[in-house]
């Protein structure tokens, strides 16, 4: 039996939960997902459309979704936090890692469009590391 993991935004607005039954995990390096997450790249966990419970503030979720393009986004409209999100064709649902409370069985599998790679990730991972803020 799959484990139940739990999930939600930054403020608490919104809970959901998920059956940790995930067919894809990727970390999407694309202009786009830069864009979307104002970082280097996004990791989203991919599964059924089906297997969410939104558990909390389900009317608090806007979605995006790109009038041209095959790209969306769901988040808080209280905090604005990455939620997850049926994909525009309704084949998958989209969990961003970062919005899971536990860690999934499943690891990330591959880091996709790396072609479009944030020129400042590979001198960032290089730069001093703190453990909170630096002194």
């Amino acid at each position: 039996m799959k484990q139940t993991l739990t999930g939600g935004c930054l403020c608490g607005a919104v809970r959901f939960s998920v059956k940790d039954d995930f067919n894809a995990f990727y970390q999407c390096h694309c202009k786009q997902c830069q864009q979307l997450t104002g970082s280097a790249f996004a990791s989203n966990i991919l599964t059924t459309p089906e297997n969410i419970e939104w558990l909390k503030g389900e009317s608090d979720i806007t979605a995006y979704e790109h009038p041209a393009r095959e790209f969306s986004k769901s988040f808080c409209t209280v905090c604005g936090s990455s939620l997850p999100f049926v994909n525009k064709t309704r084949t998958a649902l989209i969990v961003p890692a970062g919005s899971l409370n536990e860690l999934p069985d499943l690891q990330p599998q591959a880091n996709i469009f790396r072609s479009e790679e944030a020129c400042w990730l590979v001198p960032g991972l290089g730069a001093k590391n703190y453990s909170g803020f630096p002194e």
